[in-house]
């Protein structure tokens, strides 16, 4: 059976970007229907409610990078704060715990006196040819910040991308700050204020199909087994970078009808960091109880040499939850692993980090997700490889005023690969819209 539909302006997916476009576009008095393949809003923002515990547990985005003025005012509208997140940093080094700030503070005094290069390369080649300025600890630290931080392959990585990221308020050693009630809370505000007689939501609708010529767009898609057909005059996408980077055969990929030429060369030179993020609760905060309670204020712990480089604790809510992260090529690696492969590599991390001991005993419950394996994600989040200075703005450009790009890799404010960056680019693409329909 077929389902056709009609709608003014569509809006693929419902993630940050999505409810931010739809919100601008109800707000100047037009009506919006969004199709989200999952049965659930917000995309890479996934709260998990289930364990019960005493604070949200965030499998997908977490953080709040900087003070992102758009992120801080819909806190704001969902009557929740940002709490500062920020906090001792401990790197494990020779088998013992130390104080990152040293050789944070070294790295990016090392790192402001390297100029970029005049010919973009990968941020791996730049380190390379400036081996006698960077110290071989302090490259290891700065690989491993690029790995976790930014999801990416160092030896891919645009070098004048990371040294402007390390410059700006969004860098890894800036503020850090998280919603207090969970980024859930954040999203299903942004639902309820969008008016129900202008905002059209549909849950379980996969895009299968987009055909479109100026002024008119039709959407195939199914939803729940059924085929449906959706005709637009415009339309708003904001697939994560890895749904649109799908080769044509792949199961999930989206048909673009004519192809989008003008966006080859953008998705060429963007990529989309696999990341895996495992949550466990334990019996009691150990960290907390070691070497006379050393590192009770420890947010973050990294450990540069194991599958999981890094840890973070829920400070400043004393808890006894912690995460692992892994990002880019560790991510890669862990990519084909069972569950016990994943929990014996967090193990193994734990102990490079803190030392011999049966955490196991101590755990109580786990949770994790995989981006790279998320069919609708694709990646956790994009960045930009050498030489691909403009792809965000170019991947951003309308097409023939009927076709309109939202999503983090779509942020040219400087905040890509953030939330933040997917709600500010969601607010940009309506306004090209409203722009489009105004001439």
């Amino acid at each position: 059976m077929s389902v056709a539909e009609e709608a003014d302006t569509l809006i693929v997916g419902a993630g940050a970007a999505g409810l931010s476009a739809a919100s601008e576009l109800v707000s100047n008095g037009h009506d919006v229907m969004l199709l989200e393949a999952r049965e659930r809003l917000g995309g890479r923002i996934l709260t998990d409610r289930t364990t019960l515990g005493p604070v949200p547990v965030e499998l997908g985005a977490e953080f709040i990078h900087g003070e992102s003025s758009i992120l801080l005012g819909w806190l704001k509208a969902a009557k929740d704060v940002a709490i500062d997140a920020s906090r001792e940093r401990w790197v494990a080094h020779s088998g013992k715990l130390r104080r990152a700030d040293q050789q944070l503070r070294e790295l990016k005094r090392i790192f402001s006196r390297l100029s970029a290069p005049d010919r973009d390369t990968s941020f791996a080649e730049f380190l390379q040819r400036r081996r006698r300025s960077v110290p071989p600890a302090v490259r290891q630290l700065a690989c491993m910040i690029v790995e976790g931080f930014d999801a990416a392959d160092v030896s891919r990585i645009s070098a004048r991308e990371v040294l402007e990221e390390w410059s700006g308020p969004a860098a890894a050693d800036g503020p850090t700050f998280r919603p207090a009630r969970g980024y859930d809370t954040l999203i299903e505000s942004m639902r309820h204020a969008l008016r129900a007689d202008r905002a059209t939501l549909k849950f379980g609708t996969i895009v299968r199909a987009v055909t479109w010529r100026k002024g008119r767009v039709t959407i195939e898609a199914e939803r729940h087994g059924e085929s449906v057909r959706v005709q637009v005059a415009r339309a708003i996408v904001t697939l994560p970078l890895g749904v649109l980077q799908l080769p044509a055969a792949s199961p999930n990929s989206i048909r673009f009808t004519p192809e989008l030429r003008s966006k080859r060369k953008a998705l060429m030179h963007l990529a989309s960091g696999p990341a895996m993020k495992v949550v466990m609760n334990f019996a009691r905060p150990f960290w907390a109880e070691l070497h006379e309670s050393r590192y009770r204020e420890a947010a973050f712990f990294f450990a540069p040499k194991a599958a999981f480089p890094t840890f973070w604790t829920s400070l400043p809510f004393r808890t006894s939850l912690l995460v692992a992260w892994c990002a880019g090529p560790n991510a890669d690696r862990l990519a084909d692993k069972s569950e016990n492969e994943i929990i014996a590599s967090v193990m193994d991390s734990l102990r490079a980090v803190f030392g011999r001991r049966n955490y196991l005993s101590l755990l109580e419950n786990i949770s994790w997700h995989d981006w790279q394996r998320d069919p609708f994600s694709c990646g956790a989040y994009s960045y930009v490889l050498a030489q691909g200075a403009g792809a965000r703005r170019s991947l951003a450009r309308p097409v023939d005023d009927t076709l309109f790009f939202a999503g983090e890799a779509c942020d040219t404010g400087g905040e890509a690969a953030t939330v933040g960056g997917a709600l500010k680019s969601g607010v940009r693409a309506a306004q090209q819209v409203l722009e489009s329909v105004a001439g």
